[in-house]
């Protein structure tokens, strides 16, 4: 008897366990499954993102400080803000800290979501979101990196001017941290739009088409995102919103249309 004959062999018939290495670079899993099983999974996946998600808050927590006396800079005052409850203070502070954690550990919570939809995906379809969540990350930090240093300084100030004979502003942290952070955060999103149209044009979910047909409905969204994420009312922040988010719509058409597969043009 050989050595080989030794050793189990896998039968036939019995579904082989698809592990972590085979959902990143092998196709999709063919494996039946019920729908307890992907709830199941679904359980433990979220379970690892919370996980990875307190770690990353307690490690901010040391760092919000600093990254709180930044975020009140454009606003002077001797970088202090007013509180006006005993624990708005705690509450502002942890704020910041859930933040700053998310945004360290979102790639791992990516992954998490990745390995969750990962059996669904041919080896195809997976060679696009890896290319995918690098841009889309890059163009977040864009987006923030253009509401901070041209929409907050533009929006401040009119803010800070608005009336000024009239009101006196003395804004507090309950109000002015929770109001920065919104802007930045979707602000960040919002650029992440032609990378999103250029992964589902790839995998044949959206066309350059529909894009093109339906852009009278997409000033009218874009005009309304832009109205929920500006602090402001006046006409001049709100094209600072609407213009990009226009620009990212027109980019997303040419990417949709070169993106899209020929065969389904038709």
């Amino acid at each position: 008897m050989s050595e080989k004959s030794l050793v189990p062999q896998p039968h036939p018939d019995v579904p082989q366990k698809y592990g972590a290495w085979e959902a990143i670079v092998g196709d999709a899993d063919e494996t039946p499954t019920s729908i307890w099983d992907h709830l199941d999974e679904l359980r433990r996946r979220l379970f690892h993102a919370l996980l990875a998600l307190v770690a990353g808050v307690l490690a901010a927590a040391v760092f919000t400080e600093p990254l709180l006396k930044y975020l009140i800079e454009p606003i002077g005052d001797n970088g202090r803000l007013q509180t006006l409850g005993p624990t708005e203070s705690v509450v502002i502070y942890f704020r910041v800290a859930l933040l700053a954690g998310a945004i360290v550990v979102m790639p791992y919570i990516t992954y998490q979501l990745f390995m969750f939809i990962a059996p669904g995906l041919t080896r195809k379809e997976k060679n696009y979101i890896y290319r995918a969540i690098p841009a889309t990350t890059g163009l977040f930090l864009i987006g923030v990196a253009f509401a901070w240093f041209i929409m907050v300084p533009a929006a401040l100030a009119f803010l800070r001017e608005f009336q000024s004979d009239i009101f006196r502003a003395e804004w507090t942290a309950e109000k002015y941290i929770p109001f920065l952070t919104t802007l930045l955060f979707w602000i960040g999103v919002a650029f992440e739009m032609p990378v999103v149209v250029y992964v589902l044009a790839r995998l044949g979910i959206l066309g350059p088409g529909p894009l093109i047909r339906n852009w009278r409905l997409a000033v009218v969204l874009c005009t309304v995102a832009a109205a929920l994420i500006t602090p402001t009312v006046d006409p001049f922040n709100m094209l600072l919103v609407t213009a990009p988010l226009m620009v990212l719509y027109l980019i997303s058409i040419g990417l949709a249309a070169i993106a899209y597969p020929r065969q389904l043009r038709k």
